[in-house]
C-alpha cells in the first residue's frame, strides 16, 4: 500500500518483524513430524540457518561445530582469520579495545592486509571438521582469490556486500560481470544482500542458487542510519520471495532466498521462514555462546571501513553453548534459546509440515503482539519484556558495520 509523504512523492509502507504476527491454522501437528531441513545445490541440512560471516562470530571451530549440528557457518575470507595467523589474539585484543577508541583501532588493524595463503589454510581447517565448508568475499576481491578459494576445496561461495546488484555501474570498466563470473562455477553461490523484489529478481537472474535477504537489519549495522537505505525484514524477505516465485515461473529453477539480519529469539525466525524465507541467516545470537571467537563482542563487515564505518562493535553477554543457543535445550523464557526447536515448534503448532508449507502461513499486521497483556512482564522486566531484550549495547566509536 502506498501513502503520500507529500505533493509528487509516494512510498509504500512496509513492516518488520515486530509488526506481524502468524496466525495459526485449523490443523495442529506433532513437533516430531515437523521437518526443517532445507538444500543449497546438492548440500542438505538438517537446520535451515546459516553463521554469518562475521569475525566475531564464525570461525573454522565454530564452523565445524555449527556443521555438526547441521547448520552451516559462512566464514569471512577477508577478516581477522585471512589477515593475521594468530587471529585469536587479535580477537581477544578487539574486545579489549575502549568504546571510544575501539573504531579507530579497528580500522588500524583491519589495514593489515589478507595472507593469500591463509585462505586455503582456513577453508582446509574447516573442512578437517568433515563438515560443508562455506566463505565469504566481497564482490571487489572475488576474481582475485577465487582459484586460491577453489584450489582449497571449497564447497559453497557466498559473494556478499552491505547491497549487492547484479548491474554495478563504474566509470573505471572493472565492474564485476555476475552472471558470467557465476556461469562459470561449479560450486553453489549465495548472493546477497538485497531488500527489493528487483534486484532479488536480477541476483537469481545472474545464477545465484541463494539469495541473502537483509540490508541494515543487524544488531551491529548501522547502514541504515549512516545511509538511510534498508527495508524492515518482513516486507524484504516478502518481495524476494515473490522474485523467486516469478523466476521459478521463467526457469523452472527454485532459488532459495535466507534472511540476513534481524532475527534475536525463535519468533523472529519463524516470521522471518512465515514470510518466504527458506533459511535464516543470523550473527548476534551466535555471539552470545562460549565457543564464540568474539570474546564478548560482535561486529560487521563494514565497521572497520577505512573512510566511512557503517557499523559498531556491540558487546554481548557470553550465557549459553551454541548447541543450547541453536537446539537447546533452553533454561531461559525469553525465546533466544533453542532457536531451532522453537522454529519447529512454531511451525507445528500452526499445522505445517515443512518449510515450503511454512511459507504460505497466514499473517496479520499485529501492532500489538509484543506488549499486549504483557504488563507484569514489563514491569518486571522477565520473559518477553526482559530489561535490554531488544537494544544491544553499542561500544563501538562512530558510526559503522
Amino acid at each position: 500500500m502506498e501513502v503520500e509523504i507529500g505533493r509528487g512523492k509516494k512510498a509504500r509502507r512496509a513492516y518488520g518483524f515486530d509488526d506481524v504476527a502468524i496466525v495459526p491454522s485449523r490443523r495442529t501437528r506433532d513437533p516430531d513430524d515437523v521437518d526443517i531441513s532445507w538444500k543449497i545445490g546438492h548440500y542438505r541440512f538438517d537446520l535451515p540457518l546459516l553463521a554469518s560471516a562475521m569475525d566475531g562470530v564464525v570461525s573454522p571451530e565454530t564452523a565445524g561445530l555449527i556443521g555438526k549440528m547441521g547448520g552451516l557457518g559462512v566464514l569471512n575470507l577477508e577478516g581477522v582469520w585471512t589477515r593475521f595467523e594468530d587471529a585469536d589474539a587479535t580477537l581477544e585484543r578487539i574486545s579489549s579495545l575502549d568504546r571510544e577508541e575501539a573504531t579507530r583501532e579497528m580500522q588500524d588493524i583491519y589495514r593489515e592486509p589478507v595472507q593469500e595463503e591463509l585462505i586455503g589454510q582456513r577453508i582446509r581447517e574447516i573442512k578437517q571438521h568433515g563438515v560443508v565448508a562455506a566463505a565469504s568475499l566481497t564482490p571487489q576481491k572475488v576474481e582475485r582469490y577465487i582459484d586460491t578459494v577453489l584450489d582449497a576445496g571449497l564447497d559453497i561461495l557466498v559473494i556478499q556486500g552491505t547491497v549487492l546488484s547484479a548491474e554495478h555501474v563504474s566509470s573505471s570498466g572493472n565492474a564485476l560481470n555476475l552472471k558470467e563470473f557465476v556461469a562459470e562455477l561449479d560450486i553453489p553461490v549465495i548472493l546477497g544482500g538485497c531488500a527489493s523484489y528487483h534486484t532479488g529478481l536480477h541476483l537469481m537472474r545472474a545464477g545465484a542458487a541463494g539469495v541473502l535477504v537483509g540490508v541494515g537489519p543487524g544488531a551491529a549495522c548501522t547502514t541504515r542510519g549512516v545511509l538511510g537505505i534498508g527495508v524492515p525484514q518482513a516486507t524484504a524477505i516478502a518481495d524476494v520471495a515473490a522474485a523467486r516465485s516469478q523466476h521459478m515461473l521463467e526457469t523452472g529453477e527454485y532459488v532459495k532466498v535466507i534472511a540476513d539480519g534481524g532475527m534475536r529469539t525463535g519468533g523472529d525466525v519463524a516470521k522471518a521462514i512465515a514470510c518466504g524465507a527458506d533459511a535464516v541467516m543470523i550473527g548476534s545470537p551466535l555471539a552470545r555462546a562460549y565457543e564464540a571467537p568474539g570474546h564478548g563482542h560482535h561486529w560487521g563487515m563494514a565497521t572497520f571501513h577505512p573512510e566511512l564505518p557503517r557499523g559498531a562493535r556491540v558487546r554481548t553477554v557470553q550465557n549459553g553453548t551454541l548447541e543450547e543457543i541453536l537446539v537447546g535445550p533452553a533454561h531461559e523464557n525469553d525465546g533466544t534459546y533453542n532457536l531451532m526447536g522453537a522454529l519447529r515448534t512454531s511451525m507445528a503448532t500452526c499445522g505445517y509440515r515443512d518449510i515450503a508449507e511454512f511459507n504460505r502461513a497466514e499473517l496479520m499486521i499485529a501492532p500489538a503482539l509484543q506488549t499486549e497483556g504483557k504488563h507484569l512482564q514489563r514491569e518486571q522486566s522477565i520473559g518477553m519484556m526482559a530489561r535490554g531484550a531488544s537494544v544491544p549495547i553499542v561500544t563501538g566509536a562512530g558510526a559503522g558495520r
